[in-house]
């Protein structure tokens, strides 16, 4: 999927990613917008994470303060590096819908110190392909905007859904690993891993060489023998 519009803004500087030139703070897909989050995103983000529906594959529900801390350490990271986790808005309505990005991996699982694809929507935006639209900008941030040569992307076994999305991104299953921050013996420990490597540029079409035998045989010929 084609990202539409790109906002480039200064440089910044992560400190374990290649030098960023560009700011991404605004992205624009065919129904989607991608962006810096505001104040009034706060209680709809605390709703989506209070959810068990949407929390269903992870250890716990968030309340308000621990939402809005969340929401706080996604800010500034995005401010640090240029990128991160955006939020999601339907482009048509301005209706929020959730986050999508990148994100470090955290230390201890495969693919520590690179960069995860991301995404939490709330359950009014399920089953629209949303996330997989958001997500296919997010990678072409990921390897055309800012350089990385590769991405992951993990969740628990048991999330399927989200697996379906990784897979519809081009991403390959890497390997399976017991999560260090869930509890051993716990349902939602066991995790997946995907993962997925920057596409390799074209090559340039090559001329086709003629030699100027040829090109005075054409000649003599005439149209007839085209």
């Amino acid at each position: 999927m084609r990202v539409l519009h790109l906002r480039s803004g200064h440089p910044a500087r992560a400190a374990t990613l290649p030098r960023v030139t560009a700011r991404f703070d605004s992205i624009r897909t065919q129904r989607l917008l991608m962006r810096r989050w505001r104040d009034s995103d706060r209680g709809p983000f605390a709703a989506m994470n209070a959810d068990p529906k949407v929390m269903r594959y992870f250890p716990e529900t968030l309340d308000r303060a621990a939402s809005d801390a969340y929401l706080d350490r996604i800010e500034i990271l995005l401010q640090h590096q240029g990128f991160g986790l955006w939020a999601l808005e339907h482009a048509a309505t301005g209706r929020f819908l959730g986050f999508t990005g990148l994100n470090p991996m955290p230390p201890g699982v495969p693919g520590a110190g690179g960069m995860e694809v991301g995404w939490r929507l709330a359950s009014h935006a399920w089953h629209q392909g949303f996330a997989t639209e958001a997500a296919t900008a997010a990678l072409d941030v990921a390897f055309r905007g800012v350089g990385l040569a590769e991405i992951w992307s993990m969740t628990a076994v048991l999330n399927e859904p989200s697996q379906a999305v990784m897979r519809r991104l081009g991403m390959t299953l890497h390997g399976e690993f017991e999560h260090p921050r869930v509890e051993p013996g716990h349902p939602l420990r066991p995790h997946v891993v995907y993962r997925i490597t920057r596409p390799a540029a074209p090559a340039p079409a090559e001329p086709a060489a003629r030699s100027a035998t040829s090109q005075a045989a054409e000649s003599a010929a005439g149209p007839a023998a085209r």
